[in-house]
């Protein structure tokens, strides 16, 4: 089992930066991968970002170039985004996300609590 716990979301202009953290706590040497999603009203969840245990990296396109996933290399529980060129369409609600495998049985995700973004024009 794993807890996540979200931090940094906040009000930004249209152009400014935001960075934001996921610790996560518990069961984290069976994480496979992390990650951050995000919900805008109406939408569907996506994907914005994510990192697996091996180091291999993927962003949706529309952040290509103005976000960054990184992790805590120390410690390995500690996911960051952090996100430059903000736009009033990356305005929702971040989740962090967890791909948790416990010896041969399914992935599963486990979530944060979610943290606002919003991007004033």
């Amino acid at each position: 089992q794993v807890q996540l716990v979200e931090s940094g979301g906040g009000l930004v202009q249209a152009g400014g930066s935001l960075r934001l953290s996921c610790a996560a706590s518990g069961s984290i040497l069976s994480i496979n991968a992390m990650g951050w999603y995000r919900q805008a009203p109406g939408n569907q969840r996506e994907l914005v970002a994510r990192i697996t245990s091996g180091g291999i990296i993927n962003y949706a396109d529309s952040v290509k170039g103005r976000f960054t996933i990184s992790r805590d290399n120390a410690a390995k529980n500690t996911v960051y985004l952090q996100m430059n060129s903000l736009k009033p369409e990356d305005t929702a609600v971040y989740y962090c996300n967890a791909e948790w495998q416990f010896g041969f049985s399914p992935s599963r995700p486990f979530w944060g609590q979610g943290t606002q973004v919003t991007v004033s024009s």
